[in-house]
């Protein structure tokens, strides 16, 4: 991935996440808009990935399991 100033690398887990590398936000992985992580809710530990919200995740999750 492109180095973008401020864009973060976390390593995602359950109920947490780790900051492998500090910055501001993160990328949605379905959109790729921007998530400040002051308001990062949504993300999966199994796919490592960031979701802009709710509609977000449940897209990944079904498009991951072929659904």
């Amino acid at each position: 991935m492109a180095d973008i100033p401020g864009l973060a690398v976390l390593r995602y887990d359950t109920p947490h996440y780790d900051i492998v590398r500090p910055g501001t936000f993160v990328l949605c992985a379905v959109t790729g808009e921007k998530i400040d992580l002051d308001s990062l809710l949504y993300w999966s530990g199994e796919f490592q990935e960031a979701y802009k919200g709710p509609v977000e995740a449940t897209a990944a999750f079904r498009k991951h399991r072929g659904i």
